[in-house]
């Protein structure tokens, strides 16, 4: 080859460069694997589905934290396919707008470029990216009822949308309470429930008193208020030509309490729907109100999953070689004096043995009965099946009756053991509602009932103390149970007309009756006090991160 002269050399680096023949990437794809990578403000949106509606309670905290030291924790971000830009993936929509503003004031940097983790868009979506948002919502700052329920109704379409379902086959409670569990955000069927009353009845009427953070329990009352006044409205209103229905009539009452939740009273909304209620049937007021709250007490009875208590009366085997094993002698009757047993024959023939027995066992059982919980075949129906399809064992009084620690005490929520804690009732949550109320039963027979309010945390309800000169007026008997409890709800104690110093001399005669019974709380108080103590030992148990006792 011919020794290039310096003119051949300067075409040669003159000429064209090679060119593409094949087609131009406009941008790269996204990594396929977790990748750490630095984004500004103009490529980073907030999830538009994010179940967060009103801001974070904690949010001026958090900007002030971030102003002074940054972001200690990358956000996750992810991007849909094909679209230009990211979206925060779960949890971190506050910290996106904290730090927008930071920007539009202060124009640093560090506010703009931010330090963030892609994660690839998963194979289930928007599913995925709507559970993720509303776990870590609950883990960073809590969201409202209001809040979660819309996001749970979300959850569903997405669900129905990955089935291929049709909009008239939506998913059922059970089913979705399921599959958000297997999803990470675990919630009780119960839950979802009471999160559809709130999204299809109440949120139309009060958008400002739900949104303003009004309570899982008040909308617990409230959907169960509604319940209760639209089956006393069907039954009175059958074949009567009526100017307005039912519908519509709660939609008009409940809108006039559309206030913040601080000035909301439950009570006021009952009073003003049943005054409407006798207006438009031309029914007496104190009637359609004790209507009312008979069919409340037994649709909280139903919801809130009681034991299932059995008549007082058993009724005998039919046949006589089932016989239960019992000891020779039955023990003296508990608290309250039992029926009369069945006169004896002396000449009775050894065949009626197995008949004495079960007058034995019936007269032991009357002995375990302080008084009795009323319940119907078809709550009890009801209880079986919803037992059979969770799992669940359901208590039985007359088979329970000779092991554990066996009493049947009615109420709201009716007693059938007192040790016993059935799955269902064993989270904290749950043993929250159980105390309070077991708490306002015992305080209503001193007559302070008013004086006990549920509260989300301690062991479930606190004790609003009267001023000296209020409790000095109080019996003594009154104000030895509402010293009880103010002790047992954990409360510190305060300058109040309640003195602990006194509970020392008042306990004895409270729980034995030293001094008369005037004093003395009554059997079934004693019985849902010792209750109260085993839910709220339970409850502490589980909040110290120790589930393993026994229940």
């Amino acid at each position: 080859m011919a020794d290039l002269t310096p003119q051949d050399m300067a075409a040669n680096l003159l000429a064209s460069g090679f060119e593409r023949n094949g087609p131009s990437v406009a941008a790269l794809s996204d990594p396929i694997v977790d990748t750490p990578m630095v984004v500004t403000l103009d490529q980073l949106r907030p999830y538009d589905h994010d179940p967060r509606v009103t801001r974070n309670p904690a949010y001026e905290d958090i900007k002030a934290s971030i102003r002074e030291r940054g972001l200690d924790a990358p956000p996750a971000i992810t991007r849909r396919p094909g679209e230009p830009h990211y979206i925060i993936r779960n949890g971190g929509n506050t910290r996106l707008a904290i730090l927008r503003e930071l920007w539009s004031e202060t124009k640093d940097e560090r506010f703009f470029r931010i330090p963030c983790l892609f994660r690839p868009w998963p194979q289930r979506g928007e599913v995925v990216m709507l559970t993720g948002h509303l776990a870590e919502n609950e883990l960073r700052g809590g969201l409202s009822f209001i809040e979660r329920a819309l996001g749970v109704e979300k959850a569903r379409e997405f669900y129905e949308q990955e089935m291929g379902r049709d909009s008239g086959q939506p998913l059922s409670q059970s089913e979705l309470a399921r599959r958000l569990t297997a999803d990470g955000f675990p919630l009780p069927q119960s839950h979802i429930s009471r999160m559809q009353d709130a999204v299809h009845y109440l949120l139309p009427a009060i958008p400002t008193l739900l949104y303003g953070g009004l309570g899982r329990h008040q909308v617990e009352r409230l959907a169960v208020l509604r319940k209760a006044c639209e089956r006393t409205w069907e039954r009175r209103a059958l074949r009567r030509n009526l100017s307005m229905d039912f519908a519509t009539l709660f939609q008009d009452v409940l809108a006039q309490f559309d206030t913040q939740p601080d000035n909301f009273s439950p009570q006021r909304v009952q009073d003003e729907l049943v005054g409407q209620m006798a207006e438009l049937l031309e029914a007496d007021y104190d009637t359609l109100a004790l209507e009312v709250d008979d069919s409340e007490s037994r649709q909280r009875a139903l919801t809130s999953e009681p034991a299932a208590p059995n008549p007082a009366t058993p009724v005998a085997p039919a046949a006589p070689a089932i016989t239960p094993q019992l000891p020779p002698a039955a023990p003296t009757p508990r608290g309250t004096s039992p029926a009369a047993p069945p006169a004896e024959t002396p000449s009775a023939p050894p065949a009626a043995a197995p008949n004495d027995r079960d007058g034995q066992r019936d007269e032991r059982l009357q002995g375990h009965i302080v008084t009795p919980a009323p319940t119907t075949e078809r709550l009890q129906s009801i209880q079986r099946m919803v037992a059979d399809q969770l799992g669940d064992k359901l208590p039985d009084f007359k088979a329970d009756v000779l092991r554990a620690i066996p009493v049947q005490v009615g109420g709201l929520f009716p007693i059938s053991d007192v040790w016993y804690i059935e799955p269902g009732l064993d989270v904290p949550d749950r043993l929250r509602v159980h105390i309070a109320q077991f708490a306002r039963e015992i305080a209503e027979e001193a007559a302070v009932a008013d004086h006990i309010e549920a509260s989300d945390g301690g062991i479930g309800f606190v004790c609003v103390t009267p001023a000296v000169g209020q409790a000095n007026v109080l019996p003594a008997f009154a104000r030895a149970v509402l010293t009880l409890l103010h002790a047992l709800s954990v409360a510190p104690a305060s300058a109040t007309g309640l003195d602990r110093a006194r509970l020392a001399d008042d306990l004895g005669p409270l729980l034995h009756g030293h001094g008369g019974l005037a004093t003395r709380l009554s059997d079934a108080g004693l019985v849902k006090l010792f209750r109260l103590l085993r839910l709220a030992r339970r409850l502490l148990d589980l909040e110290a991160g120790d589930p393993g006792h026994e229940s």
